[in-house]
């Protein structure tokens, strides 16, 4: 696409929860969200497959941020960056995976100043305190914009991650153009569930649009059916006219999720255009690997080693690998 070529890294069809996305032009090489996590469900701890995916994943995400030139965080959730901290369960996170990534690198983030919840400014806040021995410069994204020969990126102003006025806070948007060709990366809008950004994203007439649709999964739980079909009518809407979106994120913690996402689907067919997994982009067999965890657990039961591991208390746990 006019010399953009576009990489997923690490999404949920590819076996683990994020969103991570590698983008190279011939002017620069760009790495989007560098992070990786996993999650509880259905009761039961993440299954060894899902452990062995995060850390296939890791892996390729060091290896493409040493060749990156710049770091983008669109904000403060661990599976979206690579915290300090020492986590075997959740994120497989420590001081020396971020430093593998981060190092040298000029990072753009989330502003932790305005339109941030709590937990995120937190986070941030302990990001830039950690890695200041060793990163090279963190700048704001929140409605910045910078210039690699032909290739400009640009980033929205805060969105809601999710529905408007969420607890969960904001997230910013990017945009990659060079000549006439353009993708735009929106990470944790959940559809979008807002209007005005379904709009935004349509302004920037994206030929590809790499987003996460609803949490289907919370339906009552956290999130209203409305909110999820508010959702479903704006990826039916974006479907309409981006040649290529992919779909992917929470949406695809839910196993039936393409019933869900028929509509959208039929738009796309019916304006020639197509919905793709991660997975699918990239030719690759899908992996949903947390939507399908209860399957796994019966089809593959884990060694006696592994299910020891599980019950051992979260802090002992934190520090040792899983038996995998």
């Amino acid at each position: 696409m006019n010399g953009i070529v576009i990489t997923p890294l690490a999404f949920e069809s590819l076996g683990v929860r994020s969103m991570c996305t590698f983008i190279e032009t011939p002017d620069v090489k760009l790495l989007i969200d560098p992070g990786v996590s996993l999650g509880p469900r259905f009761g039961l701890m993440p299954h060894p497959s899902e452990y062995k995916a995060r850390a296939e994943v890791r892996v390729e995400i060091a290896r493409r941020a040493q060749i990156s030139d710049l770091l983008v965080i669109t904000h403060w959730h661990y599976d979206h960056y690579t915290p300090t901290f020492h986590d075997e369960i959740w994120n497989g996170s420590s001081l020396h995976a971020a430093e593998e990534i981060f190092r040298d690198k000029t990072v753009y983030a989330k502003d932790i100043k305005g339109d941030i919840n709590p937990s995120q400014r937190r986070r941030g806040w302990l990001f830039k305190k950690t890695t200041g021995r060793f990163i090279r410069r963190l700048e704001s994204a929140d409605g910045n914009s910078i210039e690699f020969g032909k290739t400009r990126i640009e980033f929205s102003g805060p969105v809601f991650h999710g529905e408007r006025d969420t607890a969960l806070g904001w997230v910013v948007m990017v945009t990659i153009s060079r000549d006439d060709a353009s993708v735009t990366y929106a990470s944790d809008v959940q559809g979008p569930m807002v209007q005005d950004t379904t709009k935004m994203i349509l302004g920037e007439n994206p030929r590809i649009l790499i987003t996460g649709g609803p949490p289907t999964y919370l339906k009552d739980y956290r999130v209203p059916e409305s909110s999820l079909r508010t959702a479903l009518s704006n990826i039916g809407e974006m479907a309409m006219e981006i040649p290529t979106i992919v779909l992917e994120h929470h949406l695809l913690r839910d196993k039936n999720w393409r019933e869900f996402a028929e509509p959208a689907f039929r738009n796309a067919r019916k304006h020639h255009n197509k919905i793709l997994t991660a997975a699918e982009f990239l030719g690759v067999e899908e992996k949903l690997l947390e939507a399908r965890r209860e399957e796994l657990y019966e089809k593959y039961p884990p060694s006696t080693e592994f299910l020891k591991w599980t019950k051992m208390p979260s802090a002992r746990r934190e520090n040792i690998a899983p038996p995998i």
